[in-house]
C-alpha cells in the first residue's frame, strides 16, 4: 500500500470569504491529537455591529517565523516540512515574547500548562497527506486542504503566502486567497476586499 502524499505535494489554504461562522473548526481543533483537548484555531468576528462576518486564523507557519526567533529559550522548532510547532515543554518559560511576537496573533500562552500552544497543522494527520481536523469539517471550504492542481480547477481567486507589515516582508506555508496578485499589505490601504462570488452562485445562475 502507497504512502499518502505529504505536505510536499499539499498546500493548506484559507479563504476567509468562505467562512460562515458556524465554528465546526473550532470543535474540531480539539480533537487533534497534538493538541490535548485546547482549541488552538482563532475564529474573529470583524465588525460584529455591523456584520456576522468571521475570520478563521490558524498558525501561518512562517518560513522565518519571529516566534521562534523571539524565544529565549530557543523552545520553538520548526521542521522539515516547514511547520512551526508548539513550545517544547521542557525548555518553555512561559514567558509570552512569542505571542507577543507574532504579527498574526496566533500563539496562545496556556496559563494551566504554563506553555505556549499553537496550531501545528494538525501534523500528524498533514504530514501523511490527511487534511487537518479544522479542514476535515468545514462545510464551506474556507479552511482548506489539497494540491495546487485540485484548487486551481475547483475554486475562484489567486493564493499568496506574501504579507508585508510596514517593512517587514512575511512569507507562510499557509496561502490565503485573494482577488488581485501580489503581497498583502497589512499596514497599508492597499484594497484586500473579499471575493464577490467565493461560491460560485452567479456563474451558475
Amino acid at each position: 500500500m502507497n504512502a499518502l502524499p505529504g505536505l510536499a505535494d499539499k498546500v493548506f489554504v484559507i479563504d476567509q470569504s468562505r467562512c460562515i461562522g458556524c465554528q465546526a473548526c473550532v470543535t474540531a481543533c480539539e480533537e487533534c491529537g497534538t493538541h490535548r483537548g485546547h482549541s488552538l484555531i482563532h475564529l474573529d468576528f470583524v465588525d460584529p455591529a455591523t456584520t456576522p462576518q468571521t475570520v478563521p486564523m490558524v498558525c501561518m507557519h512562517c518560513e522565518d517565523p519571529t516566534c521562534a526567533e523571539v524565544c529565549p529559550a530557543d523552545a520553538i522548532k520548526q521542521n522539515e516540512d516547514g511547520v512551526v510547532q508548539s513550545a517544547l515543554k521542557p525548555r518553555c518559560i512561559a514567558c509570552s515574547n512569542c505571542v507577543l511576537a507574532c504579527p498574526f496573533g496566533v500563539p496562545k500562552h496556556m496559563a494551566g500548562l504554563e506553555q505556549m500552544m499553537k496550531c501545528d497543522m494538525c501534523y500528524d494527520r498533514s504530514s501523511v497527506g490527511l487534511a487537518p481536523m479544522c479542514a476535515s469539517v468545514c462545510p464551506s471550504e474556507a479552511l482548506w486542504f489539497g494540491t495546487l492542481d485540485r484548487f486551481a480547477a475547483t475554486r475562484t481567486g489567486l493564493l499568496t503566502g506574501d504579507f508585508v507589515f510596514g517593512n517587514q516582508p512575511v512569507r507562510t506555508k499557509v496561502h490565503t486567497v485573494v482577488v488581485s496578485e501580489g503581497p498583502i499589505d497589512v499596514l497599508g490601504t492597499r484594497d484586500t476586499r473579499w471575493l464577490d462570488d467565493p461560491f460560485g452562485i452567479e456563474e451558475g445562475s
